[in-house]
């Protein structure tokens, strides 16, 4: 899929099924990820992360650049966009925002709020150790394909919740990270 042909599915006035968030008691609070396009002509990878092993909260899982909404921050683009210069070192300049999908709320509480943009294949990445392991791409047309996610349910307070799973060569992308990719493969593809 080239940027063209992923512009026209993501724009258009469909209605499409979201995968079903965690429902939360009261607000969530306010959160963003940037869901970085890598854009090499003739196709499209999506960058992800590994969370550095030494933090508390999902050490070593694989998720966006991102994090939470801070007073600095006009809204949740420049939320998604801070976050990614922080974490990766993507400048903002490098980064063509072109949307966003519907929120997604997690079992930790926060709320979040994916944004799309394409970025430039040649920025020098800077990882900040503190809180990033590595950084990977992974083929945008393998990760929206619904024949690769697998799903696992699980109970809490008597109720059923699915749990998504991604594989991508050695990695497994889980959790929100595979729940939010799972969303842009509904709205990219509303009708596999």
């Amino acid at each position: 899929m080239t940027r063209a042909e992923f512009i026209n599915r993501f724009h258009h006035a469909r209605t499409v099924g979201v995968e079903r968030d965690y429902p939360l008691t009261r607000k969530g609070r306010p959160a963003a990820v940037l869901i970085p396009l890598v854009d090499y002509g003739d196709y499209l990878t999506v960058l992800l992360t590994e969370r550095a092993h030494h933090l508390k909260h999902h050490p070593g899982q694989i998720s966006f650049p991102g994090g939470g909404y801070e007073d600095q921050d006009t809204n949740l683009v420049a939320t998604a966009l801070r976050e990614a210069e922080e974490e990766i070192g993507l400048p903002r300049s490098h980064a063509n925002v072109i949307g966003s999908l519907p929120d997604y709320r997690t079992i930790s509480g926060y709320t979040i709020s994916p944004v799309v943009a394409f970025i430039n294949p040649d920025f020098e990445a800077a990882l900040d150790s503190n809180e990033v392991a590595s950084m990977f791409e992974a083929p945008l047309a393998h990760v929206l394909d619904r024949r690769n996610h697998l799903i696992h349910h699980t109970h809490r307070s008597g109720r059923t919740f699915p749990i998504y799973f991604i594989p991508w060569q050695e990695r497994m992308i889980w959790g929100a990270t595979a729940a939010i990719l799972r969303n842009l493969s509904h709205h990219i593809h509303p009708q596999h």
